[in-house]
């Protein structure tokens, strides 16, 4: 059984424990504190779905730093049995959900939306062509993607990159939808900043001598 521990939150320093499984790469430490510096380190409120959950790095660490809703999906039997022994370790904390299935599947079949939504398929089984489509369905308009994948990815559908990073072979980056970019530009862009007036120079008698003061 391999292991690894959560790095910050409520649950900091508690040790996951999952089994080998194809295609299982458990999100190191160093990945994790970048994304979540990213993403600001607390998740307050936010409703969170761990797709191709496999270890539970992601959503037990987005659990643990405070989102209110937790979803994680995972298929292979053995690490969906690793997850729920988890949970329990954890008390079964009442936020985390953590379900059996196929993620094009649960993608097609939910009706519910999320802030944040975290990818880290299985490699070179061309997973996230197929979801493309699918995760606007299940995106709040505001949502973030993270997704981990062989390759760098600067766009999926009308999702942009916004941060990247590579660790050994491993591409990670953070997506978000484009008009909701374009949108924060414009806002800023409409912001106008006060001109600060010009110090008024007047020039005195003093001693004989010119003065000059500002006001």
């Amino acid at each position: 059984m391999n292991s690894l521990r959560i790095i910050g939150g409520r649950y900091r320093r508690r040790i996951l424990r999952f089994p080998d499984s194809e295609g299982l790469r458990p999100t190191p430490d160093r990945v994790r504190e970048t994304l979540f510096n990213w993403l600001g380190q607390e998740l307050d409120g936010e409703r969170c779905l761990d797709l191709f959950a496999g270890s539970g790095a992601l959503g037990f660490e987005a659990a643990s730093r405070g989102a209110a809703q937790v979803v994680m999906v995972e298929q292979a039997p053995k690490v969906l049995a690793a997850l729920r022994e988890n949970a329990k370790m954890l008390h079964n904390p009442p936020e985390v959900e953590i379900i059996g299935g196929d993620a094009l599947q649960y993608l097609s079949s939910t009706k519910s939306k999320f802030d944040l939504i975290f990818l880290d398929p299985p490699f070179k089984k061309d997973w996230i062509p197929r979801l493309e489509s699918l995760l606007s369905g299940v995106a709040n308009e505001d949502a973030a993607v993270y997704i981990e994948a062989e390759h760098e990815i600067g766009a999926l559908g009308d999702w942009r990159a916004v941060r990247h990073g590579k660790a050994g072979e491993v591409h990670y980056q953070l997506m978000r939808r484009e008009a909701v970019l374009t949108n924060s530009i414009i806002a800023l862009r409409s912001i106008r900043v006060p001109s600060t007036p010009s110090p008024v120079v007047t020039r005195t008698s003093c001693g004989g001598r010119a003065a000059c003061s500002t006001s």
